[in-house]
């Protein structure tokens, strides 16, 4: 039986595991990216000596790796129990050596860190936060005693949602309303569908453990004012499971993944730019053929899927006449995340220098008020927050000897904002980097820098086609959750399937890996395939399967 043949568009984290796990399923597969280099959002930017991962720095779930190493062109792995007894002790907790998995070990290093993140407060107090329970508490003693008792229940409320949330639902495809509604009771009664904030704020007086305990939907594009608590699952898979680096980077990561991925007899293109999804009329029916490059070549496939910014598939994708009427109003009608800019630098190493850990986060003097000028009023305040990831600190090998290299990360306002960043991104620039220097956390930064550079939301537009710039994505508020975040099977065109932050169950890179798998079980479903492979041919059910 002749192998069917996919096309993956975009080579993401979302994309490379889609294209991984459609090799395994059976299909002839055909990863397509318009940069140089494989990544997306993960792309590699190396300057003078420095190596820079551009995006996602936080790996969580490593599990989840493993479980991608572990794919073979005989077995597809869409069956299997997605936390099998051998990964989850009796308390949820990953079994020891599974961040360097056998399997991913044969590709790449993967190693934990610790703390978690460094996070500083505006007085220059700190907390560092991470999984070990009396550590927790004694930094919540000393920073805000008050709230002790108050953590204690938030702790058993975010475990009760990470339990139904996360191990029970993780992996729920929401294609229906019916599946929606059939989770709803069991949600509002453990309080998840409230936003997040007001959560924190009935079991927290601090402004510091209010912060603490609700800044992660952030590194999601979620506003922790809006998103709904079950992102306060996000506390318990950390907590479970562990912030973890792969030796070389995310980026080395990547690589590995691209080559398991040619290993199973898939195939990367680089430099194809495709500028339109095909689609015929079969039937009454609208259904994906393949693509086109902007060079104007066509390439033919059964299953199209996009790892594209999901706006930017059905708004320049897609032929408008193959969009339902009401299908430019639903994509320009949804919340867009934040945009963000990011500084990369190098600089010299100094006796002396502050206590700085992998991954930092410098809060400013505000937090609510910040969070609506970035989110709501689309405005750049007089002040920033800001994640200050250093990964020479655990690998000196990504700088030049005696060098640091680092990134900053500002959450900003998206491209709705009217805001010219060609005029003003040097400036505010120079104003991230002084006050790292002024507020003592790198001390003589400007005088040690030896390399700089930065994206702002053109980048996320122009080179990544977001749809007005946007970091994350479609934005996790409530009504943009499960059912209603853009569905991974296209409803509009058939053999056309999504994966990636936009779409179920959202951004991050184990929500993006969770995506993949559930796409590749929408195609599983749609051709009536078998996730058992026989001697390298898909076992293909009755049609009544």
């Amino acid at each position: 039986m002749q192998r069917k043949t996919a096309i993956v568009i975009g080579s993401g984290i979302g994309g490379i595991a889609c294209a991984m796990r459609l090799q395994s399923l059976g299909f002839q597969t055909h990863l397509l990216e318009k940069l140089d280099a494989p990544g997306g959002r993960a792309y590699v930017r190396r300057a003078e000596g420095f190596t820079f991962d551009m995006g996602p720095t936080v790996l969580t779930v490593p599990h989840f790796i493993e479980e991608l190493f572990s794919l073979e062109q005989d077995h597809a792995m869409l069956g299997e129990p997605d936390f099998p007894a051998d990964v989850l002790g009796d308390d949820k907790r990953i079994t020891s050596g599974i961040s360097g998995g056998p399997n991913t070990s044969r590709y790449v290093e993967i190693i934990p860190i610790l703390p978690f993140y460094r996070i500083y407060f505006d007085d220059g107090t700190f907390f560092d936060y991470d999984a070990d329970p009396v550590r927790v508490r004694e930094q919540i003693a000393r920073l805000a005693p008050e709230d002790l008792e108050g953590y204690e229940a938030f702790h058993e409320q975010a475990r009760q949602i990470f339990n139904r949330g996360f191990l029970e639902l993780g992996y729920t495809y929401f294609g229906s309303v019916g599946q929606m509604l059939g989770v709803v009771p069991d949600l509002l009664k453990l309080g998840a569908v409230q936003p997040l904030f007001s959560l924190i704020k009935k079991y927290f007086k601090s402004d510091k453990m209010r912060r603490v305990f609700s800044f992660e939907p952030l590194l999601v594009g979620g506003n922790p004012m809006k998103v709904p608590a079950i992102y306060a699952m996000i506390h318990f898979v950390e907590k479970t499971w562990g912030i973890h680096f792969a030796r070389g980077g995310t980026g080395a990561l990547i690589s590995a993944f691209v080559k398991k991925y040619e290993e199973m007899g898939g195939t990367i293109r680089l430099g194809a730019d495709v500028t339109r999804i095909n689609v015929e009329k079969r039937d009454g029916k609208r259904v994906a053929t393949g693509v086109t490059l902007a060079s104007g070549e066509t390439i033919a496939a059964d299953v199209v899927v996009s790892n594209a910014d999901y706006a930017t598939t059905y708004m320049k994708m897609i032929d408008k006449k193959h969009r339902p009427i009401n299908r430019d109003a639903l994509v320009k009608f949804r919340k867009q995340s934040m945009s963000l800019m990011v500084i990369y630098f190098g600089y010299r190493k100094q006796a002396g220098d502050p206590d700085l850990q992998h991954h930092n986060i410098i809060f400013g003097p505000r937090y609510e008020e910040l969070l609506t000028d970035i989110f709501e009023r689309k405005i750049l305040g007089p002040d920033f927050s800001q994640y200050l990831h250093i990964p020479t600190l655990t690998e000196p090998g990504l700088a030049p000897e005696g060098h640091h290299a680092a990134y900053t990360l500002i959450p900003v306002p998206n491209k709705l904002a009217d805001l010219d960043w060609s005029q003003i991104g040097e400036g505010f620039k120079d104003k991230v980097l002084t006050l790292l220097e002024a507020r003592g956390y790198i001390p003589n930064l400007k005088e040690r820098l030896v390399y700089h550079s930065y994206v702002t939301p053109d980048y996320f537009e122009q080179t990544l086609g977001s749809y007005v710039g946007n970091g994350f994505g479609v934005e996790p508020v409530l009504t943009q959750t499960a059912f209603f975040r853009p569905h991974n099977r296209s409803e509009d065109i058939s053999n056309l399937y999504l994966v990636g932050q936009s779409t179920q169950p959202g951004g991050g890179t184990p929500s993006v890996m969770m995506s993949a798998k559930m796409t590749v079980r929408e195609i599983a479903r749609d051709f009536a395939i078998d996730p058992r492979i026989v001697n390298g041919v898909p076992v293909r059910l009755p049609a009544a399967a």
